[in-house]
């Protein structure tokens, strides 16, 4: 078997219908930082410092056709992970209080028996994250 050739994700570009809600919350909601971003493309990048996103504006919200989970090739969701089960209590509260986020889930085990707990999140925008504690 060969050895990986990656060391993990560099960073993850979200194509979103309104740039500024989308830096809104990652910003304000879960604390992140804007880090840099390209006025002219237009984005804007973001992290928390490990990892970077790269948020852009798609050109025409209006025509944009919604990602559908079960009918597209693509991402299915971002994956954000959290230290602990209380920070994954704390990160609830926070985006469900937070304007245009659709809380799918709120935290629970990942299965049934699991020790690892996530929840399911839209975005404001409709991108659909979670957050997850280590696997145990």
């Amino acid at each position: 078997m060969s050895e990986a050739l990656t060391t993990g994700a560099h960073h993850v570009g979200l194509a979103v219908p309104d740039l500024a809600a989308a830096v809104d919350f990652f910003c304000s909601a879960l604390g992140y930082k804007e880090v840099g971003g390209v006025q002219d493309y237009p984005s804007v990048f973001v992290s928390d410092g490990s990892t970077l996103l790269t948020l852009w504006q798609v050109e025409d919200p209006a025509s944009a056709v919604a990602f559908d989970r079960r009918k597209n090739v693509g991402l299915h969701h971002l994956a954000l992970g959290v230290a602990d089960h209380d920070a994954l209590d704390r990160v609830h509260e926070r985006i469900a209080a937070h304007p245009g986020t659709v809380i799918e889930f709120a935290p629970g085990p990942m299965r049934p028996g699991s020790a690892t707990s996530h929840l399911i999140c839209l975005m404001p925008g409709g991108i659909r994250l979670e957050f997850a504690t280590p696997f145990a």
